[in-house]
């Protein structure tokens, strides 16, 4: 039942916790379970081109490697693209840590990118390209 209670959380867009020394980095946070080891699935055409499409228009994920709703958002792109999404890493060292915060990031996964509301939670791949096609916010 815990498990269930954090994954909502997280996939809400839930607060997360920061982590303010390197031990953080080292393990998952308390509550967390080891993420599957499974190599990702083979990328489609889809994939690879708003994989590249997201990083081209300055857009950013925000996510840490413990984070299971992290890890289905990058399941959803495969093994090719996900290696050109443009990720940042909120919790192996302290300077993503603080790269994160200096963002304002408060919830994994995030999507950024200049002039658009900003996403919380996995997207679906039509989100994302939705969101790309969307006119800038005021």
């Amino acid at each position: 039942m815990l498990w269930a209670g954090l994954l909502v959380g997280v996939l809400s867009g839930a607060p997360i916790g920061s982590a303010s020394s390197s031990a953080h980095a080292q393990e998952a946070p308390p509550g967390h379970a080891a993420l599957p080891t499974a190599p990702f699935p083979a990328s489609n055409a889809e994939q690879k081109a708003l994989s590249l499409e997201l990083k081209a228009q300055g857009a950013l994920f925000y996510g840490a490697w413990w984070c299971p709703a992290c890890h289905q958002q990058k399941l959803l792109f495969g093994a090719e693209a996900v290696e050109t999404l443009p990720y940042v890493e909120c919790d192996k060292t302290d300077a993503g840590r603080q790269r994160c915060n200096a963002a304002e990031i408060k919830a994994y996964p995030t999507w950024v990118l200049k002039d658009k509301p900003r996403l919380v939670g996995v997207q679906s791949l039509d989100e994302l390209k939705q969101w790309l096609a969307s006119p800038a916010s005021p």
